[in-house]
């Protein structure tokens, strides 16, 4: 019988205190912080914040030598993960919300970091972000909305989201196709466990059917959802074989609300980050164009994408070459050879391919 890794398992982060913090937002949504302390734990702090469809439980995975437990080997003994509302953890994904980018950086990062900082006081905050919690979250620093972080790694992508043609495709008429076609809000790998014949299990099967490259049709409907590629978020020799199933894929990368989509179709034509409406007095205090006070932000990044990149493409190399232009030396960028999307957070050799790059980066900020 196939072992099962238990969905949402903190068993991952050996030899650390695990405590969990619930906080809620301003527009009233609950989410939560996870602290792995290891010795005293008195050092930089370093935040991870996963994508979306995803969770904290990347920076966790059991089946590797995941993130949070290669920076707690490595002289960081106070790492927090961020479950923020596009978490799999929580439902909103998968109900009739219309939430934006927007929402998660004028809600979710401002009230999560005053948590942070009422344990932690002045020490010095570090954040690695991954996916959409890489866009929004540099969406908050640059509108504002955040402030006072040491140092940011970017996995992927960052203000300037670029995809491949039929990406563009998908995010122009998909979010549209699934809500008023479909009847679907969302998009789940696990639609081929619907009952057969339903619209979701149809749907799966003719997803599978154009992507002969394996036999797990979450991976198959993950490239559907994100990208243009068989796979599309990773390659499959990146990915430990516990990992590479069809269950453990399906807890690791959720259910998708399809209205974020629309806003990053806004994004990808317009060639960077920007408000998805500008009218909404909610975020009035938010910037139009989330790169209009780029020189002002003095967080150093290191922008990290791999070369194998199917879902955000050159995105990262063109938001350094912007970044470069504003604040000529401040930013750095890494290119990751063999690596696609997610690989560089849940690939098996990540702790030797990636992850002393991140730590690197940021011991050189923390000087």
């Amino acid at each position: 019988m196939e072992h099962r890794i238990p969905r949402f398992t903190l068993d991952g982060v050996p030899g650390a205190e695990i405590t969990v913090h619930p906080f809620a937002t301003e527009d009233e949504l609950g989410l939560k912080l996870t602290r792995f302390r290891r010795g005293d734990g008195d050092g930089d702090v370093v935040l991870l914040l996963h994508g979306l469809t995803s969770s904290s439980d990347i920076f966790i995975m059991p089946e590797i030598k995941n993130l949070a437990t290669y920076l707690l080997d490595n002289g960081f003994g106070d790492v927090w993960t961020l479950d923020f509302r596009m978490s799999s953890h929580f439902p909103y994904d998968v109900e009739t919300r219309r939430h934006t980018l927007d929402d998660i950086a004028h809600y979710d990062y401002p009230p999560a970091l005053a948590e942070i900082r009422r344990k932690v006081g002045d020490r010095r905050i570090h954040v690695i972000a991954h996916c959409l919690g890489s866009v929004s979250f540099t969406m908050s620093l640059f509108g504002g909305a955040v402030g006072d972080i040491a140092s940011l790694v970017c996995n992927s992508v960052a203000l300037t989201p670029r995809v491949h043609r039929w990406s563009r495709a998908k995010l122009r008429f998909g979010a549209t196709m699934f809500e008023y076609l479909l009847g679907l809000p969302y998009i789940d790998p696990r639609f081929s466990d619907a009952p057969p014949l339903t619209r979701r299990w149809l749907l799966a099967r003719a997803v599978s059917a154009l992507h002969p490259e394996c036999r797990e049709p979450a991976c198959h409907m993950q490239s559907f959802m994100w990208g243009s590629g068989r796979p599309a978020m990773y390659a499959h020799h990146n990915l430990a074989p516990e990992t590479h199933t069809h269950e453990r894929l399906a807890d690791l990368n959720g259910a998708s609300g399809v209205h974020y989509y629309r806003h990053i179709d806004k994004m990808v034509r317009a060639g960077r980050a920007v408000k998805c409406d500008a009218a909404d007095p909610r975020h009035a205090e938010l910037p139009l164009d989330y790169l209009e006070r780029a020189a002002e932000v003095t967080t150093p990044i290191l922008f990290l994408t791999g070369d194998r990149n199917h879902v955000f493409t050159d995105s990262n190399i063109v938001c350094h070459r912007i970044l470069e232009k504003a604040a000529p030396g401040r930013h750095e960028l890494e290119i990751l050879r063999g690596y696609g999307h997610i690989d560089p957070i849940i690939g098996k050799n990540a702790h030797v391919d990636v992850f002393p790059r991140m730590a690197a980066f940021i011991k050189r900020q923390a000087g």
